[in-house]
């Protein structure tokens, strides 16, 4: 029997990953599968009445240790991956797709199911039980068990087509990523890089045995390239590269595995009586329909449009004034914004990063959440790590309890994914009379330190890590009996209210100073750059704004529309449904839909918008805090109980309100953006 499918006698029962090969998944996955399925037999031959314990509660505990195997192998093909990996996950994937199927469409589970929720005024349950047994039953109805035979297995069809799509998009994805490389041996080519950056591609070509500068697309050195190098032939090239990912008409090329994903999410919804994709997701979401989120997208467009076509026309006399520019590209964008900021506010990138020594923002995320929280973060070298890069903390409360172990992993490499998420190796639970503490995880993409400089990071990576950490704590201070329900399981428009909300400390002087010092003299930042870090954030608020509403745009074109089959060019496609949001001319070579992984890989799909609801959220709740005091411990303390230890128990407008004692106001948002006139 593989180690994976035994109890991890470890620290804290963490996964053993040294001992973990990738041979031992495939086998272990189908152990646990059989022991997941002989749990649900055992539901369905109980010769007792249906009731909640024995069927719902059963069900929601059930097949536990295929989930911490699921949970295990697919967080490492994303941060830790290889061609071993990706063709176990293909072999993978149709498996657990056929037993969730198995499941969903199995009619005698189903009827136990039904009988509970139908027995639901009777039962006396409580709020948690009474939303663990409207999601089940939503679960089965919503995928397929009061369909027809026929149209159950047209359904387990999609679905296994669907689940290796999902990972095929993701393999080219970050295969295209890997195979671009811009090797420069002209010094002259990198005029206007910083010099960290430049020391960091120059240890990145030295690594791969070649002389000279090495650019990847990578955001690392993606980010740095575009904003400071002069030379606008090669910014160009590097824009094009990454515009163009998934667009080239090769074996890596992704529009027909697009229009198949879209067209097989059409057809699916439309078996379970929804008209579109859209209308089937959007029913398990705050915003409930297409009509709603378009029209809360319309609403942030009209305010934005105005203000966005007023920043780009300055941007383009800034071009023009500063350097002839006749036409601003979008290879322009990051060049010749940096330089307007600069002019404008005196302040860069540059002048921050020293300030923004990684171990020091991790130290000032954990200083915050010590003083809105009463958690403390213990780095422990005996928990097993999956790269040598991964760190690893022990968390504990006031008292000296467990809360939750945390991983963080923060520099690129070739078998990690691009981008930053958080994700978790081990739910929480209350089962048997004891709190099991979830282990979570958080990956990031920043600059690896090099030969004289440690990692230091730009101010909008010092967001992203608190971004990502405002996720952790929603995993970490779970405290719910459910593991269905617990930490980030809530509606995905909610989802993001408490990573966004943590971005807020980190424009505020009293957070910075706790953390923000020269990682050279250990001055902490001026009060000077404080000052102009916050007048300067929202600095291209409406373009920012523009371009999240087309991304949130662009996804529901793809899926709340009712004929997707008809859809025969994704380029045309996509540019109509960017038409109205559109400053800069089009890129033929380039296509975002072919690596919008957050749509057709992640479970954004139709929920893109849900970043821009959630900072409505964000926006408002902040507020309070600001009102307050932005560390009173009685506001944390109501956000701690009502929202981040609650997860999906509830509906999240009602566990808003219960912390802020009203529904959000956009004009929070609107206020903050520089958006209300």
């Amino acid at each position: 029997m593989s180690i994976l499918n035994k109890y991890f006698n470890t620290t804290y029962n963490t996964a053993p990953f040294s001992k973990i090969k990738t041979e031992d998944f495939l086998p272990a996955f189908k152990v646990a599968i059989e022991k997941a399925k002989s749990e649900i037999n055992a539901i369905v031959n109980n010769s007792e009445v249906a009731s909640f314990e024995n069927t719902i509660e059963a069900l929601d505990y059930s097949g536990e240790e295929l989930d911490r195997i699921s949970s295990i192998f697919f967080n490492l093909n994303s941060a830790e991956t290889d061609d071993a990996i990706q063709k176990t996950a293909q072999e993978v994937s149709p498996l657990l797709s056929e037993f969730s199927n198995d499941i969903m469409l199995n009619e005698e589970l189903f009827k136990r199911v039904k009988a509970v929720y139908e027995q639901k005024p009777e039962l006396e349950l409580t709020t948690e039980q009474e939303t663990l047994l409207d999601k089940k039953y939503k679960s089965f109805s919503r995928n397929g068990a009061n369909l027809a035979e026929d149209k159950k297995e047209k359904l387990r069809e999609i679905d296994k087509e669907l689940s290796q799509l999902k990972l095929k998009f993701g393999e080219h994805i970050l295969a295209e990523t890997n195979k671009f490389e811009m090797l420069l041996t002209d010094e002259e080519d990198l005029s206007g890089m910083p010099d960290g950056a430049k020391e960091a591609a120059k240890q990145l070509a030295e690594n791969k045995g070649k002389d000279g500068w090495l650019i990847t697309l990578d955001y690392p050195s993606y980010i740095p390239f575009m904003t400071y190098v002069d030379s606008r032939q090669l910014r160009e090239k590097l824009s094009k590269a990454f515009g163009s990912k998934g667009f080239k008409g090769d074996e890596l090329d992704n529009q027909n595995i697009i229009l198949k994903i879209a067209n097989l999410r059409h057809k699916r919804a439309q078996l379970l009586g929804y008209k579109s994709h859209a209308h089937f997701v959007l029913e398990e979401r705050m915003a409930k329909t297409p009509d709603n989120v378009h029209n809360f997208l319309k609403e942030l467009l009209d305010k934005a449009k105005p203000a966005s076509e007023k920043e780009f026309q300055n941007l383009e006399k800034f071009a023009k004034d500063l350097d002839g520019i006749e036409q601003l590209q979008k290879w322009d964008s990051g060049y010749y914004s940096e330089k307007l900021k600069k002019e404008l506010y005196s302040l860069d990138d540059e002048q921050l990063k020293p300030y923004f020594k990684l171990e020091n923002v991790i130290n000032g995320a954990f200083t915050v959440a010590k003083k809105l929280f009463g958690l403390h973060f213990e780095e422990i070298n005996t928990i097993d790590k999956y790269h040598e890069d991964v760190l690893t903390y022990k968390v504990i409360d006031d008292s000296g309890d467990l809360v939750s172990i945390f991983y963080a992993d923060f520099f690129p490499r070739s078998g990690k994914r691009n981008g930053a998420w958080m994700t978790s190796f081990k739910p929480q639970m209350i089962k048997e009379g004891q709190n099991h503490r979830p282990h979570i995880s958080i990956v990031c993409n920043f600059t690896k330190p090099t030969k004289s400089k440690p990692s230091l990071l730009t101010f909008n990576e010092v967001t992203t890590l608190f971004h990502e950490f405002g996720h952790a704590l929603h995993g970490m201070l779970a405290n719910t009996t459910y593991p269905s329900l617990s930490g980030t399981s809530v509606y995905w428009d909610f989802v993001e209210l408490p990573s966004q909300i943590l971005e807020n400390w980190c424009y505020e002087e009293e957070t910075l100073k706790l953390f923000a010092t020269h990682y050279k003299t250990g001055e902490i930042i001026p009060m000077e750059l404080i000052e102009k870090i916050k007048t300067s954030a929202t600095f291209h608020e409406g373009m920012q704004t523009l371009r999240q509403l087309s991304f949130g745009m662009l996804d529901m074109a793809w899926h709340a529309n009712e004929l997707p089959q008809t859809i025969t060019s994704v380029k045309d496609f996509e540019t109509k449904a960017f038409a109205g949001t559109n400053l800069y001319p089009e890129v033929k070579e380039n296509c975002m839909s072919t690596a919008f992984a957050h749509i057709f890989q992640g479970g954004y799909s139709s929920g893109y918008y849900s970043y821009k609801w959630a900072e409505v959220l964000d926006a408002d709740a902040f507020e309070y805090f600001k009102e307050e005091g932005i560390f009173n411990k009685t506001v944390a303390n109501k956000f701690k109980a009502f929202v981040l230890s609650q997860g999906g128990t509830e509906n999240p407008m009602i566990l808003y309100k219960r912390f802020r004692g009203q529904e959000p106001k956009p004009e929070a948002l609107l206020r903050r953006s520089g958006l209300l006139k």
